[in-house]
Formats: C-alpha cells, sequence, structure tokens
C-alpha cells in the first residue's frame, strides 16, 4: 500500500494583502495615465502649439503683404550697386491698436522662408499666435531709441528659436507699409527677467538721451526653460521706401510672403 501525503492547501490572502495588492495596481495604472498624458502634453506643446501658430502667423502675413502691395522686386539703382541710395531720414509710423500688424521681420540667418508678423503688445494673445510682440512703451520701427519686439523661443510658433545662431554684422529687415528698414545685428547678453532697462531708450543706462536706431529682440533663456532672457541688439543700418522695391537679398522672400513665390 502506497502512503499518500497530505496536502495543505494554501491560506487565502488575508483582506489586508488583497487591499494593498489592489492599491498597488491602482496607483500603476494612475502613474502610467499620467505618463501617457504628460506626453501628450509635450507633444501638443512642442509640436502642435508650432503648427497652429505657423499658420495662423502665415495667414497674418500673407494678408498683410498682400495689403501693403508695391513691387515685389529691388529696383535698380543708377549708382553702383555697392552702395546704398540715401532716402533721407526714415518714415516712423505710429503704433497700432493692441494686436495691430506693424509689420513684418525677415532674418535670413534663420532660413530663407523665415517671415513672422509683428504685432502690437506683449500678452500672451500676441505672443501665443500671433507672432513677434512689440512692447508699446518702446519706439517704432527707423524711429531713435530702442525698437524692441519679444517672441517665443520654443512653442507658440518659436519665432525666436534660432536667435543664439546670430553673428554680427548679420542683417534683420522689417518691412511695414512705408518701406523696408535693414537692421545689422550687433550682440547678445543674457539677463535675468526682471531687468527691464534693456527696454530703455538707451538699453541699460537710465536717462540717457537716444542717438541710435536699435532694434532689441527678446525672448526666453534656455531654449527650454524661462530662468534667464536672452537679448539681441541690432543697429540701423539704412532704410528704403515701399516704391522702391524690397532689398534684393529678401527680395524672394517678400514674393512668398504675398503667395507670389
Amino acid at each position: 500500500m502506497v502512503l499518500q501525503e497530505k496536502v495543505t492547501p494554501p491560506a487565502a490572502p488575508g483582506a489586508g494583502v488583497v487591499i494593498l495588492r489592489k492599491t498597488v495596481q491602482i496607483l500603476g495604472e494612475l502613474l502610467i495615465t499620467a505618463g501617457v498624458i504628460l506626453l501628450l502634453f509635450v507633444a501638443w506643446q512642442l509640436w502642435w502649439t508650432n503648427v497652429a501658430s505657423d499658420a495662423r502667423q502665415s495667414e497674418v502675413v500673407k494678408n498683410f503683404a498682400r495689403e501693403l502691395g508695391g513691387p515685389v522686386a529691388p529696383k535698380p539703382s543708377p549708382e553702383a550697386a555697392s552702395a546704398v541710395p540715401d532716402y533721407g531720414a526714415p518714415a516712423v509710423a505710429k503704433a497700432p491698436g493692441h494686436g495691430g500688424t506693424i509689420g513684418i521681420m525677415y532674418i535670413p540667418r534663420f532660413g530663407q522662408n523665415y517671415a513672422r508678423p509683428i504685432v502690437e503688445g506683449t500678452t500672451s494673445d500676441v505672443l501665443d499666435t500671433l507672432g513677434l510682440g512689440h512692447y508699446g512703451s518702446t519706439a517704432m520701427p527707423g524711429a531713435v531709441g530702442n525698437f524692441a519686439v519679444a517672441g517665443h523661443r520654443q512653442t507658440h510658433g518659436a519665432v525666436l528659436d534660432n536667435i543664439h545662431t546670430l553673428v554680427p554684422g548679420d542683417k534683420i529687415y522689417v518691412q511695414t507699409k512705408d518701406g523696408y528698414y535693414v537692421y545689422v545685428f550687433r550682440n547678445n547678453r543674457i539677463v535675468m527677467p526682471t531687468d527691464a532697462d534693456v527696454l530703455l531708450p538707451v538699453p541699460s543706462k537710465p536717462g540717457a538721451r537716444p542717438t541710435e536706431r536699435i532694434l532689441t529682440m527678446t525672448s526666453c533663456n534656455p531654449r527650454f526653460g524661462s530662468e534667464e532672457r536672452i537679448i539681441a541688439y541690432s543697429l540701423l543700418d539704412h532704410w528704403q521706401p515701399a516704391s522702391a522695391g524690397p532689398p534684393a537679398e529678401i527680395a524672394s522672400q517678400v514674393a512668398r510672403a504675398r503667395g507670389e513665390g
């Protein structure tokens, strides 16, 4: 006769163990869900906001450029090709109301398709959708003093994503209803977000009387943070009226902005 060993079935887990297992399972599912939501949020911030803002800004640029009209090719100058015609003191327009379009900025260093609207105001409704925002307390394009604009470096069109790639001598073109203003990049610097002196008529020099025509561009620093601000300074080199057509270097960009390129 073979003796069979009696097997005792394992005891059922206690209520406390069951509750602990369920809790761990629920927490795990919540963490996975939170991770998916976080990834979707990052994708929305870094991709979709750029897609949506690019489309809106392209529409603003095209509409504004078409309203301006005028030639899209530079007119031949009777002077030497290397000479810049003197059109006198730059025309200076009055600032439009909040959200109004001032002009279009072209920066060849940022690519041959770079054309961004410059809009009055620096609140989120402007910067998150319409492009570069003009600080209302600063000068207008071509004026003596400080023409200052702000733009996102990442998300919402990333209009100044490549601000750190500018090198001295790079040209920045501003087109308005009056004409084209050609600024030449000088230098950049990093400041704290509270340093509002960069917006003074003479940046960082309170009380100083301006004699130069300055363009100041401000954005967040580093590229994926906002602990600091990167400031890019440029000086007006020359301007030309709309009737003269665009500078040769951006003629193709102007045509594309109007949907003709």
